[in-house]
């Protein structure tokens, strides 16, 4: 049983479409909040923290309606298909009222931003889920992590592309001292991201057919099922079963709170404590997502050797010293420097370490019939604590931003004690030797 590497990094384009929005989003809507509209940290927060408000209704909600689906392109698609265009329209209208309000401040500008910010963040919502159930959808459970470390790797390259653009329109000797800066060509350029990635999607993938062909493979193999027949027909999780997925997900919730805090401040807390504008910050950000675009494969290969929960404890260590690491060498040092390029580098392959393996752990304890919900489940618990943490950090950075890594450092740690307690979704591949590790990753 081998990986189809071409067809994973096809249907990993739409998980490269919303990592680009969303490494935009979380870049530059703090600047527009406290620049344009000047509201301070906590009000920015709050704003920041609406997309996980409504991500925990949503993602769940259309997650399931996703496994209700039935149409001639599939259950996943009619949602991607929806969610991109519509997002792509309402976030070019973003920089339009930033610009506007700029020019002339009104309250009625500053409603329309909050408004179409809101809609947006709802037509997101509609297919997130549904697209990162595609991957399970068409792998078959022992290949997730492997097919998981490539969705993964696509969605880097979409916050890659975004971080380039970002650093080559907007370095700090451009931005620097302006009044304002006007970000509706950095808008244009991720919308045509976003939609060559979803156009691709749709005309190389044929998900029905995909999602078929997986499905008799796995009934062929009822051992991977983890859910039993409760005596009345119906599919249950064992109790022992139910415990793992109740502290994966805690832990999924722990090392969002500390990774999301950094992600949502971290360009803001550049410039406090630095000095950096959005190019040095951009920088820094990308440095980390080079570090896990080169570590993913690795990862997923690491994982197949020693297993998922030891894969996601290391990384959880290496991130929680990473960010300490970052801590001391912000106070330290009054400009972005090699050490701190190396510190990111890491940072990145740490969070490669706990990503590509932790979804798949909870996809892994479910039905196939359930995906979307499962993975709905895994989003409510990431999107729980990000609705919590820029909104406390946001608070925090008010009192000090030297409060920033101590944070997340804390809440990473804590997310290595509730690993210890999951006892399912950990699935070996038999180790290989020498190139024969690599087998697995062809046509």
């Amino acid at each position: 049983m081998k990986l189809n590497n071409k067809r994973t990094i096809l249907v990993g384009l739409a998980f490269l479409s919303i990592s680009a929005f969303w490494q935009m989003y979380d870049s530059i809507i703090p600047l527009i909040l406290t620049n344009t509209f000047h509201l301070n940290e906590t009000f920015s927060g709050a704003i920041m923290a609406a997309d996980n408000i409504l991500a925990l209704f949503l993602l769940p909600l259309f997650g399931s309606i996703s496994d209700r689906t039935n149409t001639r392109i599939g259950k996943r698609m009619p949602f991607i298909l929806f969610g991109t265009g519509c997002a792509i329209v309402l976030v070019n209208i973003l920089p339009i009222l930033d610009n506007g309000y700029a020019a002339a401040a009104s309250p009625f500008k500053t409603a329309s931003f909050i408004i179409v910010l809101g809609l947006l963040l709802i037509a997101m919502g509609t297919y997130r889920s549904p697209a990162v159930a595609l991957m399970p959808d068409v792998t078959p459970k022992p290949l997730r992590s492997k097919a998981n470390a490539i969705i993964n790797l696509m969605g880097a390259v979409g916050g890659v592309l975004y971080l380039i653009v970002a650093a080559v329109m907007y370095p700090t000797s451009k931005v620097q001292g302006l009044d304002h800066v006007d970000y509706q060509p950095l808008f244009i350029v991720v919308s045509a991201i976003m939609f060559l990635a979803i156009s691709v999607l749709f005309l190389t993938t044929k998900e029905p057919e995909l999602v078929k062909e997986n499905r008799a493979l796995e009934e062929k193999h009822p051992e991977w099922d983890l859910a039993r027949d409760d005596g009345t027909g119906n599919e249950v999780l064992p109790a022992p079963v139910k415990r793992s997925l109740g502290f994966l997900l805690a832990s999924i919730a722990l090392w969002f709170t500390g990774y999301n805090a950094v992600t949502t401040w971290f360009t803001t807390y550049i410039g406090q404590v630095m000095g950096e504008g959005l190019g040095g910050a951009s920088t820094c950000l990308m440095v980390a997502t080079v570090g896990a675009i080169v570590s993913y494969i690795p990862i997923g290969s690491l994982a197949a050797r020693v297993g998922r929960k030891k894969t996601i404890q290391f990384g959880i260590t290496l991130l929680a010293c990473c960010f300490l690491l970052g801590y001391i060498l912000t106070i330290t040092f009054t400009s972005v420097n090699l050490i701190m390029y190396v510190v990111f580098a890491l940072v990145g392959l740490a969070w490669a370490a706990i990503n590509v393996n932790s979804l798949p752990m909870v996809v892994e304890m479910c039905k196939g019939s359930d995906i979307g919900k499962f993975t709905g489940y895994y989003y409510t618990a990431s999107m729980a604590a990000q609705v919590v943490t820029p909104i406390v950090a946001g608070s925090l950075l008010r009192v000090s931003y030297h409060t920033l890594f101590p944070y997340a450092t804390f809440f990473v740690a804590c997310s290595f004690v509730t690993m210890l307690f999951v006892r399912h979704g950990d699935v070996k591949a038999e180790a290989k030797r020498g190139l024969e590790a690599f087998e697995d990753m062809d046509d």
